[in-house]
């Protein structure tokens, strides 16, 4: 785990979305479990536990009692949607806000974009 100041729970329930996202974790696959995820990180399994229970909140995991913890149908859906409209407030706004401060109108933008994106 990163030591970046946001709770222990908040990076387990990250890193299991960012997974599904790349498809680490398909829609209908197992994930691991509290135990697991604590022994792995060497954290205690309550709080793995509540980085999991975070994500059956968002619809993202489902619980099977006695089984375990699966990647709900649609989730991947949902989380890149989730982080299309985050990526468009933190990013996207903060750099039109700039552009219209230094006098760039969206068409230079966009053009500034495209060949920003054509050099990578």
């Amino acid at each position: 785990m990163n030591d970046d100041g946001r709770p222990l729970f908040v990076q387990i329930a990250e890193d299991i979305a960012s997974a599904v996202v790349d498809g680490t974790y398909p829609e209908g696959t197992q994930v691991p479990s509290s135990n697991e995820l604590a022994a792995f990180h060497r954290i205690n399994p309550a709080t793995a536990a509540k980085g999991l229970n975070q994500l059956v909140t968002q619809g993202v995991l489902q619980k099977r009692r006695g089984i375990g913890m699966f990647v709900a149908e649609g989730a991947r859906a949902r989380l890149l949607d989730s982080r299309r409209e985050d990526f468009a407030s933190q990013y996207i706004a903060p750099l039109v806000t700039e552009a219209r401060k230094l006098g760039i109108d969206p068409e230079q933008l966009k053009k500034m974009i495209d060949v920003w994106g054509d050099e990578r």
